[in-house]
């Protein structure tokens, strides 16, 4: 598994983690270097933008990890 697939599979969990059942869709390729991901729950859907480099260091960098949940978390709590 490539560092960008790891980190998808760390964003998913993250996710999981604040809310099982909240959907996302990450796209396969970033454009301008960022993923625009979307998070669904129910009938209300929101989009962020996260990154290339936050998903490729997710796995591995407490300081990402804690913003990257952040953003996940004020999303969700958006939905």
């Amino acid at each position: 598994m490539d560092e960008l697939e790891e980190g998808k599979q760390r964003f998913l969990e993250v996710v999981r983690e604040v809310d099982e059942t909240v959907q996302v869709v990450i796209p396969v390729t970033p454009s301008n270097s960022m993923f625009l991901i979307s998070l669904t729950k129910g009938p209300n859907r929101k989009f962020i933008t996260v990154p290339e480099d936050d998903i490729i260091d997710l796995p591995h960098e407490a300081s990402i990890q804690t913003k990257v949940t952040k953003t996940i978390k004020d999303a969700i709590a958006a939905l």
